[in-house]
C-alpha cells in the first residue's frame, strides 16, 4: 500500500549518488515498521505517466518490539537515462511529497547468533548495509564478512557509514574492498572479481564452510560469479541469498518450453480479501491483466527483480519469462512473478494473498 510521505532531507552521498530520507507520520510508523534488508517503492507521475522505482532501506531496522521508523532513508545511484534517479538527484528537495509503499521483500537476515558473509557489488551495499548494522548491533555473538567490489574509491556508496561499523565492531565485521577501475593502497589488486577468484578469495578470508548465510547484491555478473564460485566451494544452496541490481541488458529466457496462449484466455485473482475474473488480452502478463481491473495491484519493476508481484499460482500454467527474486524453494512451492508470468492454460488463477 502506498502513502503520500514528505521528503525531509535529500543529501549527496557521492558524485553520482544520493541518500533520500522521508518522514513517517506518528500514526503510520506500524506500517512502515521494516526488517534489515527490505526495499520501498517509490511512486510519482511525469507527463500522465506512472514511474515506480524500488529503493533498499539502508539505516539499521526497528527492533520487533520497537515503533517503527520515524524516518526511513535509501541510496539513489543515477542510472543512465533513468527516469526517477535523474529526477532524485537534480530536482527532488526536501518538502516534496512522494506515494512511498509500505517496505517488502524477502532478502532479510533477521539477527541471529552465527557468523556471516556478503559479496555485494556498487548500490548493493545498501540492504547489506542495514543487515549489518542490525545484527551487530542485536546479536553479541554475530559476526559478519563483507567482501565489495566497487569502479574507484570516489563512487562508493556509504564509504564513511562503513568505516564506521567496523570502527565499532572491529572484532567482529571484516571488511575486504575491490576496485575494478584503481588502485588502492590497501585491500584487493584492482580488477573484478570474477567466479575464478571469488572462489580462491573466500577461503583465505573465512571457513566457508561454517558461514551460515550468504548474501549477494549487487549486479547480475557479480551475483551470479558468487553464486558459481559458491557452488564450487561446496555451499548449500539453502544458505545462499540473492538480490539483484541491474538487469536492464539481460533478455528474457522463458523458463520452459511452454507457449503463452494466443487467444488470452482467463485471470482470475485474490488480492487483499477480494477475488475478481478477467479476460485476458493476447500477449498480456498476468499482473497486466489485473492491473487493468484492480489498480491497487502490487508491483515496482516489472523486470522481474524486486518480487514485489509475487504471487500465487493457485491453478493453470504459466510461462515465467525471467526470475531474479524468487528463491528455489518459493517457485517449488507455487509462486510466481505476475509480471513475467503469460497464461499457458485458458484459466489461470492466482493468490496475492498466499
Amino acid at each position: 500500500m502506498f502513502h503520500p510521505l514528505r521528503v525531509a532531507e535529500v543529501r549527496p552521498l557521492t558524485d553520482d549518488a544520493v541518500t533520500i530520507s522521508f518522514e513517517v507520520p506518528e500514526e503510520l510508523r506500524a506500517a512502515y515498521h521494516y526488517a534489515p534488508g527490505q526495499h520501498i517503492a517509490v511512486r510519482r507521475r511525469e507527463g500522465g505517466a506512472e514511474i515506480r522505482r524500488t529503493y533498499s532501506l539502508c539505516d539499521p531496522a526497528p527492533g520487533p518490539g520497537e515503533a517503527g521508523p520515524r524516518r526511513l532513508r535509501v541510496g539513489v545511484r543515477l542510472v543512465e537515462d533513468g527516469e526517477f534517479s535523474t529526477y532524485a538527484l537534480k530536482e527532488l528537495a526536501a518538502g516534496d511529497t512522494l506515494d512511498v509503499m509500505t517496505p517488502a521483500g524477502r532478502f532479510v537476515l533477521e539477527p541471529r547468533p552465527g557468523r556471516y558473509a556478503a559479496v555485494v557489488g556498487g548500490s548493493g551495499i545498501t540492504p547489506v548495509l542495514s543487515q549489518i548494522a542490525t545484527v551487530l548491533a542485536r546479536e553479541p555473538r554475530a559476526s559478519f564478512c563483507l567482501v565489495r567490489s566497487d569502479r574507484t574509491a570516489a563512487s562508493t556508496m556509504f564509504l564513511d557509514e562503513v568505516a564506521d561499523l567496523k570502527d565499532r565492531w572491529p572484532d567482529r565485521l571484516h571488511l575486504v574492498s575491490a576496485l575494478s577501475r584503481e588502485e588502492q593502497q590497501a585491500g584487493l589488486p584492482s580488477g573484478r572479481l570474477d567466479a575464478d577468484r571469488l572462489t580462491a578469495l573466500l577461503p583465505a578470508l573465512l571457513p566457508v564452510p561454517e558461514v551460515d548465510g550468504w548474501f549477494l547484491c549487487g549486479p547480475l555478473g557479480l551475483v551470479g560469479a558468487a553464486e558459481r564460485a559458491l557452488r564450487t566451494l561446496g555451499v548449500p544452496r539453502s544458505r545462499v541469498h540473492q538480490e539483484i541490481f541491474h538487469v536492464d541488458e539481460v533478455p528474457a529466457t522463458p523458463s520452459g518450453a511452454a507457449a503463452a496462449i494466443s487467444g488470452g484466455g482467463t485471470v482470475k485473482a485474490t488480492l487483499d480479501g477480494r477475488s475478481g475474473s478477467w479476460a485476458a488480452r493476447g500477449g498480456e502478463s498476468v499482473l497486466e491483466t489485473v492491473l487493468r481491473n484492480r489498480s491497487d495491484a502490487p508491483y515496482a519493476c516489472k523486470g522481474g527483480v524486486c518480487g514485489t508481484c509475487r504471487t500465487r499460482l493457485v491453478a493453470g500454467e504459466v510461462r515465467m519469462d525471467r526470475n531474479f527474486a524468487l528463491e528455489p524453494e518459493e517457485t517449488e512451492a507455487g509462486y510466481v512473478l505476475a509480471c513475467q508470468s503469460h497464461p499457458v492454460t485458458p484459466v489461470v488463477e492466482v493468490d496475492f494473498d498466499a
